[in-house]
């Protein structure tokens, strides 16, 4: 902080305003201000002392709060000497403020807990503390506070203690497990039927539980677990209780996973759960929901424990299918949010047996199935009274959305035949009310697709009926009944006397507001599975797109409506094609023509957005095939609405997002007739670039990215290329070589070296003749440390191929050439490059990423091995060996053991494997 040291009155003042500043403004420079002292070496002391003063409870909160953040963050601000010190100040403070509020103690907790975690001199901490506090049954809360938070912190990602130090401490924490599960067991027996501790006991045991740490042998013959039961089956016990005792089992069945190394424990929680059916049925008949939802999670936790022993041996032991039946009860509750606890485990169940693909084993499962697809049926109903079409982004349709996606993933069991016809007759032989209908209809549409369409009279018979539902009934219904239309494309496909009558149902809808979006969704569907047979229905689907905003459709289902469209145009005679496409870019360039003249008369300029995404997927989706030397037909078109685009991008230049859709135009018309769009070649890179010095938006770098694509082969458009890459290059160099700059500007990042990937793929020599690869090299490296997973996924690439294009194929002709202007880019980089790569992976990057590293190191490694292992362990040497709480980090053994894996892998996985578990020992 600027000016030293702020004085105690001064932060005090700062909190109140924090808390009580009834201005937003006066909060948020106080926030401001108080966020930069706990980044200061100020915050150690200051903490302390509004500690030790106790004078309110926001203040402490502050205090407790910035010391539990500087251990967490700032940990290696302290010399090794000071530690004790620390400690014994924490201990002093959570005892002298265990009455002032909860949240001050947890607080505490978690700066001692994570002090011990980093404090390699504080040994057997777990027993110090008990010793230290045991006896006083007023400590038992604090007491019991840091030792729920210590297991929880072990794996904590904000400390980076490393495999080394974590080894060691869970090893700790399992010596001592015994000691802390006694003093729980004891802590109850002394404080009897006290809820808030009987609470923290189950929170504290739950905690290392799930760190796998707790004996099974002595737990399954321990008192608490019997306390656990006690306590669920009563019905009297509190919410709070009943859900921190459900916790603490889910945490226990979680931990014995691997059931045959647990055996006992994990027979006494099986008998366990199993005795709580009748709780489970009170908690219903008293209308509880809150104990339902927790009876449901602990049934849940159950069958994923013994999945593997259910599928191995049911009905036998632990296979005992009593647990499904508690799974299908739960399932029976009339809350749609009980059942949904257990679809992950249905789920897994699901693939379970559809790997082993056993009949006997679906025979015995597929009446469970069977009775759940039933309860979820009965669930996907709406309320008689509900009015309109279903809502699929509330509560409900999202639920609605997980049932259809679950059903799709466990059909087979019971045959998707089978189902879709039984479904069909209770609607056939009855006459439901509407919402039985609907939750039918909508469950038919999950699985209509995996029904084989052919010679199927079941199906045929449904698309006829289908199309045949008068206006009249429930608007709700023929919502549902148009999706499942769509999903039934196929058949319309397999069957093409059909496409008439559903083309005409479907046009019904297409007219009403509620059901035009749906109707588009299922038109777009059969367009693209049906493209032969709608080619004759094409002049019907260009009066469609004309008017398209007569209709009153979402954004969505108007760009799929266009995108069936194009599909179907694809498939024309290439004769027509060029008149067709014309017709139907005629509405969307007639808009923009209309927009750019409003604001040349007025100044005000309307949003071109739709008209541009429309004509995007116009573009993207048009792909005749055009065999070699004939004309593409949609070059002429193109050629003729570039003015238009080229205008319009002129128009909107200092706005991302408008620019953004230009360029996404673009990119998929010069996708579209690849090298027939040469002509636009010049115009188009001249604008761009004198956009680009302005306005460096990052989509030009892409768009950039794909001309390269298109005539990074072409032996008269290389220097023309690169000099455009040249110039897109200065401007964006300046922007990234700010402070914070890559962080702040992924995206460019990401289409920078897009762009240069390319260029080495298409046209290597003529990038790496340049001037300018130099400073790409340098940017690349400059960015390898850069969390974000597309912007690291492109450097890295980008480095992988650029190296790989020194190792490729010596049958090249320009092979000798590569190889040695390869061979002076890594020179002058390659140790720099190896000493970020290494540091990139053990401090900043996330494991996803590891993969991409790996392929960078294995390639360097293939193109020169000696240099390689050189540059490795002068890059190993770097790396600290020590951590600021005094453990070791990483030994000599471990250090010479990566360099050894590394060096002698024959293949690039185990060079990922050996990142992976070296940086472990930094994690």
């Amino acid at each position: 902080m600027e000016g030293g040291k702020p004085s105690l009155t001064l932060v005090y003042q700062a909190v109140q305003v924090l808390y009580h500043d009834p201005d937003p403004a006066g909060k948020e420079r106080a926030s401001l201000w108080l966020g930069e002292l706990q980044r200061s070496m100020f915050a150690w002391e200051i903490s302390d002392q509004l500690l030790q003063l106790k004078q309110d409870v926001e203040s402490c909160y502050f205090a407790a709060q910035t010391m539990k953040m500087k251990i967490q963050t700032s940990f290696y601000e302290l010399p090794p000497e000071t530690h004790n010190a620390l400690r014994d100040s924490l201990l002093t403070h959570i005892q002298n403020l265990k009455d002032l509020s909860p949240i001050i103690v947890t607080q505490l907790a978690l700066a001692i807990a994570d002090l011990a975690l980093q404090m390699a001199s504080w040994k057997g901490c777990v027993h110090t503390l008990i010793e230290k506090y045991n006896d006083d049954i007023s400590s038992m809360p604090f007491l019991i506070e840091i030792l729920t938070v210590l297991p929880e912190e072990v794996h904590s990602r904000s400390l980076r203690i490393g495999a080394n130090r974590r080894t060691e401490i869970i090893e700790d924490l399992a010596y001592y497990s015994n000691t802390v599960v006694s003093l729980l067991t004891t802590c109850v027996e002394k404080t009897g039927n006290d809820e808030k501790m009987l609470i923290k006991v189950f929170r504290c045991l739950g905690s290392w539980f799930n760190l796998g740490v707790l004996d099974s042998n002595f737990m399954a013959s321990n008192q608490l677990l019997m306390v656990l039961f006690q306590i669920l089956q009563r019905d009297e016990t509190s919410t709070n209780l009943h859900e921190a005792a459900s916790d603490c089992v889910c945490s226990a069945l979680y931990a014995i996973e691997n059931v045959d190394t647990n055996m006992p424990l994990a027979l006494q929680l099986f008998q366990g759960v199993l005795t709580l059916e009748t709780a489970y049925h009170m908690a219903v008949a008293r209308e509880d929901l809150d104990k339902v939802l927790n009876y449901c999670r602990i049934f849940t936790e159950l069958c994923e424990t013994f999945l593997e022993t259910t599928v191995r041996t049911p009905g036998q032991g632990m296979g005992d299918l009593r647990t499904l039946e508690l799974l299908l009860i739960c399932a029976g509750h009339p809350q749609y949010e009980v059942v949904e606890i257990s679809f992950n485990f249905w789920y897994r169940l699901g693939e379970h047996l559809y790997k082993i693909n056993d009949v006997n084993l679906h025979n015995i499962f597929r009446p469970y199935i069977q009775r759940l697809l039933h309860c979820l049926a009965r669930h996907c109903q709406l309320d008689p009274d509900h009015e309109g079409i279903p809502e699929e982004t509330d509560d409900f349709g999202e639920f609605r959305m997980r049932v259809s996606d679950l059903v799709k993933d466990v059909i087979f069991l019971v045959g998707s035949m089978e189902c879709f016809s039984q479904l069909y007759s209770t609607l056939k032989d009855g006459s439901p009310p509407w919402e039985v209908t609907e939750a039918v209809l909508f469950i038919m549409a999950s699985i209509a697709k995996s029904v084989d369409p052919e010679n199927n009279p079941t199906v045929s018979e449904v698309l006829q009926q289908v199309v045949l539902l008068p206006e009249n009934v429930h608007i709700a219904v023929r919502y549902t009944s148009i999706e499942l239309v769509g999903e039934m494309s196929e058949v319309v496909d397999r069957n093409p006397r059909f496409l008439d009558p559903v083309l005409n149902y479907l046009m019904k809808g297409l007219r009403e507001k509620p059901l035009a979006s749906a109707a588009a969704k299922a038109i777009h569907n059969i367009c693209s599975v049906c493209r032969d047979h709608m080619a004759q229905h094409f002049q019907g689907l260009l009066e469609i797109a004309r008017s398209l905003d007569s209709f009153a459709l979402s954004t969505e289902a108007a760009v799929g409506l266009l995108k069936g469209t194009a599909l179907v145009l694809a498939r024309l005679p290439l004769e027509k094609i060029a008149e067709c496409l014309s017709d139907l870019c005629a509405v969307q360039v007639l808009a923009l023509k209309k927009l750019l003249a409003e604001q040349s008369t007025n100044g005000k300029s309307a949003d071109p957005t739709v008209w541009l995404d429309r004509l995007a997927v116009i573009f993207r989706h048009t792909n005749p095939i055009v065999e070699n030397g004939q004309t593409h037909p949609c070059q002429k078109v193109i050629q003729e609405i570039w003015p238009v685009l080229s205008e319009t991008l002129n128009a909107h230049q200092a706005d991302n997002r408008i620019v953004e859709r230009c360029c996404r135009c673009l990119r998929f018309a010069v996708r579209c007739v690849g090298k027939g769009s040469a002509s636009l070649l010049q115009p188009l890179v001249t604008q761009m670039v004198s956009v680009y010095q302005v306005y460096p938006h990052s989509c030009f770098l892409y768009l950039g990215s794909i001309l390269v694509d298109e005539y990074g082969m072409e032996e008269g458009c290389r220097q023309g290329l690169l000099d455009m890459l040249q110039a897109l290059c200065m401007p964006t160099f300046q922007l990234l070589e700010q402070p914070n700059s890559l962080r702040n500007h992924p995206d460019t990042v990401d289409d920078l070296f897009r762009l240069a990937t390319r260029f080495v793929q298409r046209s290597p020599v003529t990038l790496l003749g340049s001037t300018i690869i130099v400073h790409i090299i340098q940017c690349a490296i400059a960015a390898a440390s850069l969390d974000h997973r597309d912007a690291n996924c492109s450097v890295m690439k980008f480095i992988r191929d650029l190296v790989h294009t020194g190792v490729g194929n010596d049958h090249e002709e320009d092979f000798e050439l590569r190889k040695r202007l390869i061979g002076q880019a890594m020179e002058q980089n390659g140790q720099q490059l190896i000493n970020q790569l290494l540091h990139s992976c053990c401090f900043c990057l996330p494991p996803y990423t590891l993969p991409d590293v790996a392929e960078v190191l294995w390639e360097i490694m293939l193109f020169d091995r000696p240099m390689f292992c050189r540059w490795l362990e002068n890059a190993l040497k770097g790396l600290p060996k020590e951590t600021a709480g005094g453990a070791v980090t990483v030994t000599h053994k471990q250090l010479t053991d990566f360099h050894k894996q590394v060096t002698s892998a024959e293949e690039c996985k185990q060079v990922c494997w050996a990142i992976r578990e070296f940086t472990r020992l930094y994690r």
